[in-house]
């Protein structure tokens, strides 16, 4: 134990970090050879020094490619929070010393990007032009992993009750509720009333399964006596749900905000039909006790100021994945 912990202080260069980050990413001598631009003998040489000073074996290597064995797992969570603490320190020194750029990493949901994000990445912009903020879209299935690896900075979307951890802390912004949308053409768009039997006929494009909204409108086709539409397109994805909208004439669920500003880009059409669901909030997401640079501060105030235009919360939320 002594040995490693004398590794983790001072033996262990960034190099070494960069390499076992790179090898578990890329599973493959060659890969990693070619990304770091160096050698594959000096990938192999590299691996077993770190190997010999912790006096344990990383990866285990075939045919196939390498794998991290149990104790290499934990050595680069490791590495990826040095590396990630590292970028932002480094950031943060540039932003001080001279008014340059920072950079900011985000995690966004379908239901937080045009209008709360954009315009909070708006106001940043206008506050500091220089400053960068790099946008992953997805769902906390793929985000949450990558928020605790330091990949991302922030996350904005949905506080899912599921998704409760310790080391998770949010801050609610406001309710969002649902609603249904169509291409403006589609033939279920020109009627003045929609009917439950009618929409369980149409092709959807829906949240994934694990999403509460997903969960309650199933429940209310089975409230009207119906089984829930069977043709779906899952997505959590905003482009694949405009996509499916335009051109496969689904019938689209999301966030009312969502189809209200589309509706006035004439991209979409909200539905006249009433959605009675109870929802949890849309928030910020973030790593409790993580350090967060002066760009990810400044964005989470926008969002914050953004969020003061909607409707506040009914509940406060703050310290735990609620809803």
């Amino acid at each position: 134990m002594n040995s490693i912990d004398r590794v983790l202080r001072s033996n262990l260069k960034l190099k070494h970090l960069q390499l076992l980050v790179a090898l578990d990413q890329l599973r493959h001598v060659g890969k990693t050879a070619e990304f770091l631009a160096i050698t594959q003998p000096a990938v192999s040489k590299t691996l077993a020094e770190i190997e010999r000073m912790f006096e344990l074996t990383l990866f285990t290597r075939s045919t196939r490619g390498t794998e991290p064995t149990p104790q290499g797992e934990s050595v680069v969570r490791f590495a990826r929070t040095v590396l990630s603490e590292f970028e932002r320190t480094k950031e943060d020194i540039a932003s001080a010393s001279t008014g340059a750029s920072g950079r900011t990493h985000v995690g966004a949901m379908v239901v937080a990007m045009p209008t709360l994000l954009s315009p909070a990445i708006e106001r940043l912009k206008k506050k500091s032009p220089h400053m960068r903020v790099m946008v992953e879209e997805g769902d906390l299935t793929r985000l949450l992993p990558r928020l605790r690896r330091g990949e991302l900075d922030v996350l904005v979307g949905r506080l899912e009750p599921g998704y409760a951890a310790p080391d998770l802390e949010t801050q609610a912004l406001y309710q969002e509720p649902m609603c249904l949308v169509a291409h403006p053409q589609h033939p279920i768009a020109q009627h003045p009333k929609i009917t439950w039997a009618q929409l369980a006929q149409q092709a959807w494009v829906v949240p994934p399964p694990w999403a509460s909204s997903r969960i309650k409108l199933e429940q209310l086709f089975h409230k009207h006596g119906l089984n829930p539409p069977s043709d779906l397109i899952e997505s959590a994805s905003f482009l694949a749900i405009l996509c499916a909208i335009q051109e496969h004439q689904a019938v689209g669920f999301v966030a009312r905000s969502v189809g209200l500003h589309f509706q006035k880009e004439q991209l979409l059409k909200v539905l006249p039909v009433t959605l009675a669901m109870d929802l949890p909030p849309v928030g910020i997401i973030t790593l409790r006790g993580q350090k967060t640079s002066l760009t990810t501060q400044t964005l989470m105030a926008c969002l914050r100021s953004v969020a003061k235009n909607k409707k506040a919360p009914r509940s406060s939320m703050r310290g735990a994945l609620a809803g």
